[in-house]
């Protein structure tokens, strides 16, 4: 099979898969594909050599299906997934891994820090969240502060059905948002209930107008 039917079958794979998870496939040392979905992105890259601790490499070794949380000491972030590896009759041939954003640990408050020290913000209560000046600034109904995690550890943290990345500097909860305006090259600028406008970028606008179906 020609390399460009073959790639062109692995997307049409991932396409079939919700745009909640990453996939990877990889023979038996290396990854030759991966698609990134906007909530996790590993940062693969096709010829990057299978790490040891990596669900691929576990259900490479083992031969048999692989499902489990990975701690963010692997690739950075924590995620689930589910790994199974294929098998000619030569033995194991390689292995396709499905990438799942990490579930909420059970916290349900975000807990910033302010001008008088940490206070703690239920999620309901958080309107978004933005990246500036190499911090993510929380900011809430009734006070905002600054948080140490990045936007995209956030995003394996904060309950799904609520908050969105819309751009790379932004998640929103969608709880509080007051109205959607379409703006220039696809993309929307979202007015927050409490007057703030939000841009949604174009690398995001047919995911976000997916998710809140529009």
């Amino acid at each position: 099979m020609k390399d460009i039917n073959l790639y062109s079958i692995l997307n049409v794979i991932g396409d079939l898969f919700s745009d909640e998870i990453s996939i990877a496939v990889s023979n038996t040392k290396e990854y030759v594909f991966y698609r990134p979905s906007k909530r996790i992105d590993l940062k693969i890259k096709p010829g990057d050599p299978i790490k040891e601790g990596t669900m691929a490499h576990k259900a490479l070794a083992s031969r048999q299906k692989v499902s489990e949380f990975i701690s963010r000491d692997v690739f950075g972030v924590p995620y689930h997934g589910v790994a199974v590896p294929f098998l000619n009759d030569e033995g194991v041939e390689g292995c396709v891994t499905a990438v799942y954003p990490a579930l909420t640990d059970g916290k349900s408050v975000v807990t910033v820090k302010s001008s008088d020290g940490w206070v703690p913000i239920p999620f309901s209560d958080v309107m978004y969240l933005e990246a500036k000046n190499r911090k993510t600034h929380v900011y809430g109904l009734e006070i905002s502060g600054t948080h140490k995690y990045s936007l995209q550890e956030f995003e394996f943290v904060l309950p799904v059905d609520s908050f969105i990345r819309c751009h790379r500097s932004y998640i929103v909860n969608v709880n509080h948002i007051k109205e959607i305006y379409p703006d220039t090259h696809s993309t929307f600028l979202l007015l927050m209930k409490n007057g703030d406008m939000i841009s949604v970028s174009q690398s995001y606008s047919s995911y976000f107008r997916k998710l809140l179906a529009f």
